[in-house]
């Protein structure tokens, strides 16, 4: 399991890829990363989410790059029932 910190948040992900894809004719990174969210959490990470604006850290890749979403999934759309699980799929590409 990686650690990825969104903004002032740290996320346990698992299945964390790197690529690199063509953007505007220029290179940028693409991450993408499944993670589980308990719905006593639900609230602060969609909240995060909605921010669109990142900044994505990764110190075990020496990665720190501002972000935007460039996909996002989920296996559930309402985490407010307590004690339910989602997995989060979620794909940030590096802004230019």
């Amino acid at each position: 399991m990686a650690k990825v910190k969104i903004n002032d948040r740290t996320l346990h992900v698992e299945n964390l890829t790197k690529d690199v894809i063509q953007k505007d004719g220029k290179e940028a990174i693409l991450i993408s990363f499944e993670f589980q969210v308990k719905s006593e959490d639900y609230h602060e990470i969609t909240t995060l989410l909605y921010k669109n604006d990142f900044r994505v850290e990764i110190p075990e890749a020496e990665l720190d790059f501002q972000a935007a979403i460039y996909n996002y999934s989920t296996s559930i759309t309402n985490l407010y029932e307590e004690n339910k699980v989602g997995e989060f799929r979620l794909q940030l590409i590096e802004k230019l």
